[in-house]
């Protein structure tokens, strides 16, 4: 009779996994989303066109808060990420 294998490679598969993740949030932080959003339309634009708008200021939620920041290039990101140290200074 042959004794189960009690520890085997392939129940540790997990791990590098879980260390990957870890590390990203580490790295990056947790992921805000879009709230809302300001843009200004230059003259002559249509407010309804999203490529006619110039977006100026972007505010994220997610778990350690809201976040607004000056929007980059006239664009918002959907998803940002933010480190709880970061919280309530925005950018």
């Amino acid at each position: 009779m042959t004794r189960p294998h009690l520890i085997r490679p392939a129940y540790f598969l997990w791990v590098p996994a879980a260390l990957g993740l870890y590390a990203a949030y580490a790295a990056f932080g947790l992921p805000h989303v879009l709230f809302s959003y300001s843009f200004d339309v230059p003259a002559g634009g249509d407010p309804w066109s999203f490529k006619d708008r110039w977006y100026t200021r972007c505010t994220f939620v997610g778990p350690y808060g809201v976040f607004t920041s000056s929007a980059g290039d006239g664009q918002c990101s959907w998803v940002v990420f933010h480190r709880e140290g970061d919280a309530g200074g925005g950018q």
